[in-house]
Parts: structure tokens; C-alpha cells; sequence
């Protein structure tokens, strides 16, 4: 679904309504959905704790305590993103670029020893490609950690192209990371389907224009309302993410 300026703030408007506002502005029939384009890190792999786990010992070194509590308001953000606010927040002297190697090498470290490929999203992905369904990632992680756990995972056959918001000008919520995965894939965003578990992610899948799954990584009630821009809501998370529904979702797109 295309979707134009609604011109209201996303968060005065609870999920449902923002989901109904958002269906009665189209002004035309979508495109088929002709690719996918997925967000990695808690949407095709379990890696949220990984990387919890990678920021405690970063701060660590740096005498900083990070909890899980604090680590839930950078969900969905890049990496570089969240350096530089950790460079901010705490007085770090060090660039936050020189920071998110330290922190990749860290997360490296721990995500190669295990991390899991969620098996719903598995099977989700195998329909996408027995239908031959061109698939990418976009993801906020570093363009070489997104290589070796791609490969790690063993998901690196399917994926026509891997890209990271370090290589464009602004991570999620911004459209870019995804405007360049469909750049790469050759198909119109209108055509394309992004699959996310973040607000950050569904806003910048809507601000380039494209349909959106939406399968939510923290499921507290209520929802933030940015998760009302997704086409396909799974509101329960990868608990309730039925692949066979999802497919027979986009079937109805193409």
C-alpha cells in the first residue's frame, strides 16, 4: 500500500486508529509486491541479546552500567546511531565511530559462538524463495557483521544483496537503507515488502513507500502506534508470526 502525508503525529493516534487512517488514504491500487526486504537483527536472527550483551561489556570498559531496560529505547536504531549517543549520554571521551568497531568486534565475538535464525521466519523466507521471490537485507548492524552472521547462519545463499545504514546517509527511521536495498534489487519501492520487528524500521519502510510486515521483538501492551503503518501486524511477536498466513498475505499482493 501506498501511503500519502497523513499529516497527523503518529503517536495521538492508538494502533487501530492509525491502521484505519492509514488504509482510507490510499489514492490508488498498490503495485505487486515483485521483492522482500528484511531487517536482520530480531526479525531473522535472535540477536537482540547478543547485543545486550556486547553493549554491558563495552560500557563496562568505559565504567558505565547498562541495563536491559536501557538497552530497549535502541531497538531498531544502527549501531553508529547508538554510539553517538552513548558518546553524548555518558561523557565518553573516544569517537563513536572508533566505538562501534570496538563494540562489533565485541558482538562478533559472542554472536558466533550462538545465534539463532528464528525457525518461523525460516520458513517464511524458504516460501519467498521456492516462489522466487527476490530477497535482501537491510539492516542498521555494520556491512561485515552483517556478512559473517548472515553466513554464520547459514542465510547467505538466498540473499541477492546485504545492506547496512552505514552505507547511506541515515539509518532507520529514515528510508534510506531500504531506498538502496531496492536500488540494488532493481525494483520500485512500491513494489517491494519490508519485513521489520521495530518502530524505527516500519516508519522508515513507510516513509519510502513501501508495505511493511510487522512482527514486533518487545510486544509490551500498548503497542506504540508507529506499528499501525504496518500492512500486516503480528502483534504477539515471532510468538504468534504464522509464515504460512504471511505468504498467503503477499500471494494477495503480487
Amino acid at each position: 500500500m501506498q501511503q500519502g502525508d497523513m499529516g497527523i503525529e503518529a503517536q495521538d493516534l492508538s494502533v487501530k486508529e492509525l491502521s484505519q487512517l492509514s488504509h482510507r488514504v490510499q489514492s490508488e491500487p498498490a503495485p505487486r509486491v515483485r521483492a522482500v526486504i528484511f531487517d536482520l537483527d530480531g526479525t531473522l536472527i535472535d540477536s537482540e541479546p547478543n547485543y545486550f550483551l556486547a553493549d554491558r561489556e563495552l560500557l563496562g570498559r568505559y565504567g558505565v552500567p547498562f541495563t536491559e531496560a536501557e538497552k530497549r529505547r535502541y531497538i531498531g536504531s544502527s549501531n553508529l546511531a547508538m554510539m553517538e549517543d552513548f558518546v553524548q549520554r555518558y561523557g565518553l571521551q573516544v569517537a563513536p565511530a572508533a566505538l562501534a568497531a570496538e563494540k562489533n568486534e565485541l558482538y562478533l565475538r559472542i554472536a558466533e559462538a550462538h545465534t539463532p535464525v528464528f525457525p518461523q521466519m525460516r520458513r517464511f523466507l524458504d516460501l519467498l524463495v521456492a516462489h522466487h521471490v527476490p530477497v535482501a537485507v537491510a539492516s542498521g548492524s555494520g556491512l561485515e557483521v552483517i556478512r559473517r552472521l548472515v553466513k554464520q547462519v547459514g542465510l547467505d545463499g538466498p540473499f541477492a544483496h546485504l545492506v547496512s545504514a552505514d552505507e547511506v546517509a541515515h539509518g532507520k527511521p529514515a528510508p534510506d537503507v531500504f531506498l538502496e536495498a531496492a536500488r540494488r534489487l532493481g525494483v520500485a519501492p512500491t513494489a517491494c515488502l519490508v519485513v521489520e520487528d521495530a518502530c524505527p524500521g516500519v516508519e522508515a519502510a513507510h516513509r519510502a513507500h513501501m508495505r511493511c510486515i510487522a512482527v514486533p521483538t518487545l510486544t509490551d501492551p500498548p503497542l506504540p502506534a508507529t506499528f499501525g503503518l504496518a500492512d500486516l501486524l503480528f502483534p504477539e511477536g515471532m510468538d504468534s508470526f504464522d509464515p504460512d498466513r504471511a505468504w498467503a498475505w503477499v500471494q494477495g499482493q503480487c
